[in-house]
């Protein structure tokens, strides 16, 4: 990994102008009629068009927003893809893309963030078995996986080493928060899986800094 820190997030965010709000608003009503018919009759009972008329646009517009069926249920991770990376590339000075990581992680345990798998609000348990209990959603969502281990590797500072790097530590974020939902499906509180999944969290950095050996 690179130990230079990178200063992109560092930078002011442009504000966002009127058109790409309204398009960020379309974007999230259409996911969501789209999320609500599938945990209603099930992803695959759903065709596109019943999607595009709920949503009152033609189905050629949908498919501008979004390239495939499966990208309406995961747009919801779409925010999260880089998250990762602006982790590491926003990091405070003399820390370490670990330590940075480590400390997001366990902060979005604490605020049981769902993209760490510890939410026990009803909308989110719901949404996760449709996701985890529909194999297109599943097999859809490695593609999402590997853009942010795409970017992740890059905050790292690109190479084979940020590649390797970059890998083992998405794939490491994947295994925590599926193993938490795991729990948490069987019928476990998240309050009640939290401390497993602090000690979990804390034994897979380790892990990390380590290697394998």
């Amino acid at each position: 990994m690179s130990g230079e820190k990178s200063r992109s997030g560092a930078a002011a965010h442009a504000p966002v102008s009127l058109r790409e709000r309204k398009k960020q608003l379309t974007y999230q009503a259409v996911s969501d009629a789209a999320i609500a018919m599938f945990l209603e009759r099930g992803f695959d009972k759903v065709s596109v068009a019943e999607v595009a008329a709920a949503a009152d646009i033609s189905k050629p517009t949908l498919f501008r927003y979004f390239p495939a069926k499966e990208d309406l249920a995961l747009h919801r991770f779409a925010d999260h893809e880089d998250e990762a990376a602006r982790t590491v590339a926003g990091r405070a000075d003399g820390e370490s893309p670990l330590d940075a990581l480590h400390r997001h992680f366990l902060t979005g345990l604490t605020d049981r963030d769902p993209v760490t798998g510890l939410c026990d609000v009803p909308h989110v348990l719901a949404f996760h078995r449709l996701l985890y209990g529909t194999p297109a959603l599943v097999a859809r969502l490695y593609a999402y996986q590997g853009r942010s281990e795409a970017a992740l590797a890059r905050a790292l500072g690109g190479g084979v080493t940020a590649r390797l790097a970059a890998g083992q530590i998405v794939a490491v974020l994947r295994i925590l928060a599926e193993e938490n939902w795991r729990r948490i499906d069987a019928g476990e509180s998240a309050e009640q899986v939290y401390p497993g999944a602090v000690e979990a969290a804390e034994l897979a950095f380790v892990q990390l800094r380590s290697g394998l050996e």
